[in-house]
């Protein structure tokens, strides 16, 4: 398995699997609900605005010359805390065909190398409180609950 950084040709793949993702997503919270109705409804342009963008970066999960999934990191700081210079996940997903199989905690894995290569102490990744599988993976891979964010829609 390796990460591929995302270019401009990338766009449609990555916005794909984002699309699949966010339908997955909906069925966790109420304020996850779509606007699009298809995937051709979606605009590239937020993944247009990462190439553009020094702390964050798309990549491509290419196992055996296929590409079966992709990963948004973002790079951030907490000036004030000893543990201040972070790399956050920010999308991870694997086509449903290639989970359990691994790749999961092998991105996990890359990923910590490539925080420490830019001289980060510590990851971040969030999940829906109610995706009990993203829940255990993560925790299978060495995360600790931290916090908990709470939303509230102002309708």
């Amino acid at each position: 398995m390796e990460l591929v950084e995302a270019t401009a040709d990338d766009l449609d793949a990555l916005v794909e699997r984002w699309y699949s993702l966010a339908k997955a997503m909906e069925v966790h919270d109420e304020l996850n609900e779509l606007v699009f109705t298809d995937v051709d409804q979606v605009s590239a342009d937020g993944f247009r605005a990462h190439f553009d963008d020094e702390k964050t970066t798309d990549y491509l999960v290419v196992h055996e010359d296929e590409t079966i999934g992709f990963l948004t990191l973002r790079e951030g700081h907490h000036p004030s805390r000893q543990y201040s210079h972070y790399l956050r996940i920010v999308n991870l997903v694997v086509d449903e065909k290639y989970r359990s199989h691994g790749h999961g905690t092998d991105i996990v894995e890359r990923v910590k190398e490539m925080a420490r290569d830019l001289g980060c102490d510590h990851l971040k990744v969030s999940c829906e409180w109610q995706n009990e599988d993203a829940r255990r993976f993560y925790g299978d891979t060495g995360f600790r609950p931290k916090q908990v964010d709470f939303a509230q829609p102002l309708e």
